[in-house]
């Protein structure tokens, strides 16, 4: 994907001699033989140095947001590479020679990127002995072209807990449940070689569709919840549950946005996964009323445990955010969203406009659709925003945007 234009469109890529198909010989701001040899350029701006990257984001910001009133703070940078805690990688291959990465381009082999450089050590190394597993445990990769075989993907997160020791889950991403019996007893010696590997679950995937995983899933190991520290906060975390993937730059974001919620004495935090927006602004303040919404009931469990583990004032339920927000009889001080690329829409964004709620914290990954919601918000104004460097390397961008009501 290349760089969008201020309108949200698609623009041109960077201004460097990339070429599909060929080599890539010039600087890179991470060194990555993949890139170069053109087996994955997910990284289309890896090309560019890191202010270049930061530059040309926060042009775009701008563009879509051009209100002289908005305050910018400086962006808060990510480290070139090292930073990715989850990888999400397709299963092709063999059993006997299975690759973990990507499927590859029609009539070209598939990319292994076991190594990619935006992995810690310990993801890479634990991917060395989950493609070992495969093998002994004999699980034949999926074949999208005829249909057969069983394992998919392989889901490998990263946790670190309050003393910042590594713990791991690791999901396999099933057709069926044929392969269940070989991982349940091979899974033994996959715990013995990965002594931080915590939580290991099937999903099962049954359908011939183009999505990452399934509606059930099955814990295999005692431990169902993965331990991952955000700024000082333990998160237990389920398998389906969303999770940044670069936890160093999610930690700022989240206390930048308890520092942003100043003085308001009820908060909503709507689509709010886990909870890490809610439990940073209820832990900043104990006497704070903090509801947070989800549709993920497993997400809402998530944010359950966290809070009680750590004392903190807070409610969550399992709801649409936008019904949920209608019916309530009031609005409270602030209103914390954080929804997918799609933005809230046209109703949620109505209704605070209309409501009572005097500010909205606007997390928001995708600022075309940002831009589109605020248009619909005009009773609220953006006072401050500030880029955080979530996806490195990439035209993606993650912005929180501090709105008040105008007078």
């Amino acid at each position: 994907m290349g760089e969008a234009a201020t309108d949200g469109s698609p623009a041109r890529m960077p201004t460097v001699p990339v070429i599909p198909g060929e080599p890539y010989d010039g600087p890179l701001a991470l060194e990555c033989a993949h890139f170069r040899r053109d087996e994955c350029r997910s990284c289309t701006l890896l090309p560019l140095g890191p202010d270049e990257q930061g530059s040309r984001a926060m042009r775009r910001l701008r563009g879509l947001l051009p209100d002289p009133g908005i305050e910018w703070s400086a962006p808060v940078r990510s480290a070139a590479g090292g930073f990715r805690t989850k990888a999400k990688m397709v299963v092709t291959g063999t059993s006997e020679r299975p690759v973990l990465g990507l499927p590859g381009a029609p009539g070209t082999a598939p990319a292994d990127l076991r190594d990619c450089p935006l992995y810690p050590p310990e993801l890479t190394a634990a991917l060395e002995h989950v493609a070992w597993f495969i093998t002994r445990a004999a699980l034949p990769p999926y074949r999208v072209d005829r249909r057969r075989g069983e394992l998919k993907h392989v889901l490998l997160t990263l946790g670190r807990d309050e003393d910042s020791t590594g713990r791991l889950m690791l999901r396999f991403v099933l057709r069926s449940e044929a392969a269940l019996p070989r991982i349940r007893e091979h899974l033994p010696a996959l715990l013995e070689r990965i002594p931080g590997l915590e939580v290991v679950s099937a999903n099962l995937h049954p359908a011939h569709a183009a999505t990452l995983e399934g509606e059930r899933e099955i814990v295999l190991t005692e431990a169902a919840t993965l331990p991952v520290d955000l700024g000082g906060l333990t998160f237990h975390v389920r398998p389906r549950s969303f999770l940044q993937t670069n936890p160093a730059v999610a930690a700022e974001l989240y206390r930048q946005g308890a520092d942003w919620a100043g003085a308001a004495h009820s908060v909503w935090d709507l689509y709010c996964g886990v909870g890490p927006f809610g439990l940073h602004v209820a832990r900043a303040d104990p006497s704070r009323a903090v509801v947070g919404v989800e549709t993920s009931r497993e997400a809402v469990d998530s944010a359950r445990l966290t809070a009680r583990s750590a004392g903190l004032r807070a409610r969550f339920e399992v709801a649409d955010a936008t019904s949920w927000a209608i019916e309530q009889p009031a609005g409270p001080d602030l209103v914390i969203v954080n929804p997918p690329r799609r933005g809230i829409g046209t109703a949620l964004a109505s209704w605070l406009d209309a409501s009572s709620t005097g500010a909205v914290l606007y997390s928001s990954c995708n600022p075309a659709s940002l831009a589109r919601d605020l248009a619909r918000m005009p009773q609220l104004r953006p006072v401050r925003a500030r880029l955080f460097e979530m996806f490195p390397h990439t035209a993606h961008s993650e912005v929180l945007v501090l709105l008040r009501r105008a007078a």
